[in-house]
């Protein structure tokens, strides 16, 4: 039995991580910003393997509470950090309030919870980061969105050599169409494009952030989870 961290743990893939995590027994815990909401949703995780998980509120924007949020976190086996925020803007038109909470949310805060748990992380452990494909392939209004995402790219490479044995990597989902911010949204002209023929989905980014959290062999490695969208 491991244990197992998701920081962003109470919706979207960080949930089905959650949720199969606990399921094979694993003592997991999940964060989220509203108090109730995690607590509720701990508990429908762990409803098939009662006291399998548990929640705690963390708003990862304001990293300074963030050791205070942790601190009755006493083990941590494997850490995956999924916490993200939908943004839109643009240079032209640009919120300097909003773009400053994504960079503290994804940076900082990412950061910071690595820094918090770091001397409860097993030296066998391992971190995934997620990340996104904006990095690569940006588009109108993603200019704090991709540039985030850009360094979570630095942040895996400095980590994985700072923190080693400790594993770091990161997964770079594309639109996955099974997400509740995907979902029902017209979405041909990224499946036309895709060599798969359609997008991929939760369940195979679960799949792509397990394999980041198990296989010893990898370390530092990002992995896009896309169906060979950005190929085309």
């Amino acid at each position: 039995m491991s244990s197992l961290v998701v920081i962003g743990g109470t919706a979207g893939i960080g949930r089905a991580i959650a949720q199969r995590a606990a399921g094979r027994g694993d003592e997991v815990v999940v964060t989220g910003r509203d108090p109730d909401r995690t607590k509720a949703i701990a508990e429908e995780i762990a409803a098939d393997v009662p006291g399998s998980a548990r929640g705690i509120a963390l708003d990862i924007s304001d990293p300074t509470t963030i050791g205070a949020a942790l601190a009755d976190v006493d083990h941590v086996d494997h850490l995956v950090v999924a916490a993200i925020e939908r943004d839109q803007n643009t240079a032209t038109n640009y919120d300097v309030a909003r773009a400053i909470r994504l960079v503290t949310l994804k940076l900082v805060g990412y950061t910071e919870v690595i820094h918090t748990l770091l001397p409860r992380i097993a030296k066998s452990g391992s971190i995934v980061l997620f990340g996104g494909l904006a990095k690569d392939r940006p588009y109108p209004g993603s200019t704090t969105v991709s540039t985030v995402n850009g360094g979570v790219t630095g942040l895996v490479h400095t980590l994985a050599v700072e923190l080693a044995p400790i594993r770091v990597n990161a997964v770079h989902p594309g639109i996955i169409a099974d997400t509740p911010f995907w979902e029902g949204k017209p979405l041909d002209h990224v499946v036309n494009r895709t060599p798969i023929g359609r997008t991929a989905t939760t369940d195979e980014v679960v799949g792509a952030t397990e394999f980041l959290l198990f296989n010893g062999g990898v370390n530092g490695v990002h992995l896009a989870v896309d169906g060979g969208w950005m190929l085309t």
